[in-house]
């Protein structure tokens, strides 16, 4: 064990600083998490099920210390070194998602998680990242390839449409639209021919009205959403209280520990907890999380743009589009502005799977983040020059270089 910490601690050395910004950012979304599960589990906690009000707290807190170490490790293993193992990585995710199929457990009418004794895993949250990681080393191989429809975007939407029905089988129909979502989105940064994308995009999307309106359940979802006021006693319960806890937070919120709707809002803790921030801290509360989701993306588009290859920018482009897109559809659920789809909000929402799975993510994107400076590093310690040092690593090795050799 101390030699496997004596080498992680070499190769962050080796590697330099992550991005500070994402560090913080990280680490202060997982605390913030801790304090609002506790404030919006505490009336869950003390139900027959579960009789002690620090029921989720005591449990979120373990998830959390043990993202914090996931993250750790991730950030100090060279990403580079993930690319061989992105097959086995897909695989496991694929066969997660048979799995739960199989073996799954019910909760809510869907069959999304397997028992592991005191924990439960959530097999889609893997896919995410292992998608992201395929994608990531698939569009890098082919190249200009990824322009014509064959070679280039039809392999890329078999694979994320094998993941897609298999989230549907569950069903996880707002796992099925992050999967879609992530997939366009990185085939556009790569290159794919536009209008391939438009004619796919509406073909994808009239695919997906006829699966809501093959089941019943969805149908009347959406009929409800459209129509609260009429269901608010029945299909729209849930997100009709989520809306009255954000109108009742007012600017400053009713204060942390003090909101009422956890005592009506069903699974408050979980897909919307950001309703509970809405009420308690109020629309400061809100814009605060809004803003740092946002700053967390455009930090990884940051890391993506200076990653040191493709296989390094189109995986950190995919896990910031991963961030962007799961913060925004929660919050827009909890809001109403979308029909209720059961995402997590990451680092925040309680559950395990999905903490785990955000701070790898998060740790593979700060790998990348440092990759930079160890290019730079490299060059300085292996130049020509004996009396050259890690030492003179300067503002001016991170310059781009002129075209006979100098900074500009």
């Amino acid at each position: 064990m101390k030699g496997v910490v004596s080498g992680l601690l070499k190769r962050r050395a080796e590697l330099g600083p992550p991005d500070a910004v994402l560090v913080a950012l990280a680490v202060g979304l997982l605390g913030f998490g801790i304090v609002i599960v506790y404030s919006a589990s505490t009336i869950e906690g003390v139900g027959l099920k579960h009789p002690d009000p620090q029921f989720f707290l005591k449990r979120q807190t373990v998830y959390a210390v043990l993202a914090l170490a996931v993250m750790a490790v991730a950030s100090s293993f060279d990403y580079q070194k993930l690319r061989p193992l992105t097959y086995a990585i897909l695989g496991v995710a694929c066969a997660g998602l048979v799995a739960v199929l199989v073996v799954g457990v019910v909760a809510g009418g869907a069959k999304r998680w397997i028992n592991l004794g005191p924990v439960n895993i959530q097999p889609s949250e893997v896919a995410k990242l292992a998608l992201v990681l395929w994608l990531g080393h698939s569009l890098a191989k082919k190249g200009d390839l990824v322009k014509t429809f064959k070679l280039g975007m039809l392999p890329h939407l078999i694979m994320a449409g094998i993941l897609i029905m298999l989230c549907m089988k569950q069903p996880d129909f707002g796992g099925a639209v992050v999967l879609a979502l992530l997939t366009f989105i990185l085939l556009f940064v790569a290159g794919a021919r536009f209008e391939l994308l438009v004619v796919t995009g509406v073909v994808a999307s009239a695919v997906g009205l006829a699966l809501v309106r093959s089941r019943d359940y969805r149908w009347e979802r959406i009929l409800a959403w459209l129509d609260m006021n009429e269901h608010r006693q029945d299909l729209a319960y849930q997100p009709f209280q989520s809306v009255m806890s954000f109108g009742s937070g007012n600017f400053g919120g009713v204060g942390l520990g003090d909101g009422y709707q956890v005592l009506y809002l069903p699974e408050a803790h979980t897909d919307f907890v950001s309703a509970i921030v809405g009420e308690e801290l109020g629309f400061v509360g809100v814009l605060g999380l809004g803003l740092t989701y946002l700053v967390i993306v455009a930090r990884g588009v940051r890391t993506a743009l200076r990653a040191e290859d493709d296989y390094g920018a189109y995986v950190a482009f995919g896990i910031s589009t991963l961030f962007g897109i799961q913060s925004l559809f929660n919050l827009a659920v909890a809001m109403a502005l979308l029909p209720t789809k059961g995402l997590t909000l990451p680092f925040v929402s309680y559950g395990g799977s999905s903490l785990l799975a955000s701070a790898a993510a998060m740790g593979v994107l700060l790998n990348i983040s440092r990759s930079r400076f160890a290019v730079n590093n490299k060059r300085v310690d292996e130049g020509p020059a004996p009396e050259a040092s890690a030492t003179l690593v300067t503002e001016a090795d991170f310059a781009p270089e002129g075209p006979d050799g100098g900074t500009r």
